[in-house]
């Protein structure tokens, strides 16, 4: 999961990759997906996963499930 390092907006993303460094330069250098475009991001928790369904499963369920994400990110 990423978060925004703009302190006024705190705003979240969950993906899945298998090169989390490049997604994250991707991510900030505005070129990955479109709703991070205009943030600067860094890594607040990431999981690996050894099969792409199951990455791609548990992605799902924690973009769903608000009170994880905020979870997450009240102890980043």
């Amino acid at each position: 999961m990423l978060k925004s390092i703009n302190n006024k907006i705190q705003k979240t993303y969950v993906g899945y990759t298998n090169n989390l460094i490049l997604r994250l330069k991707k991510h900030n250098a505005g070129t990955a997906a479109k709703s991070t475009r205009g943030y600067k991001w860094k890594i607040i928790y990431k999981k690996k996963f050894h099969d792409k369904s199951l990455a791609m499963s548990y992605e799902y369920k924690l973009k769903k499930n608000k009170k994880k994400r905020k979870y997450l990110l009240s102890i980043s």
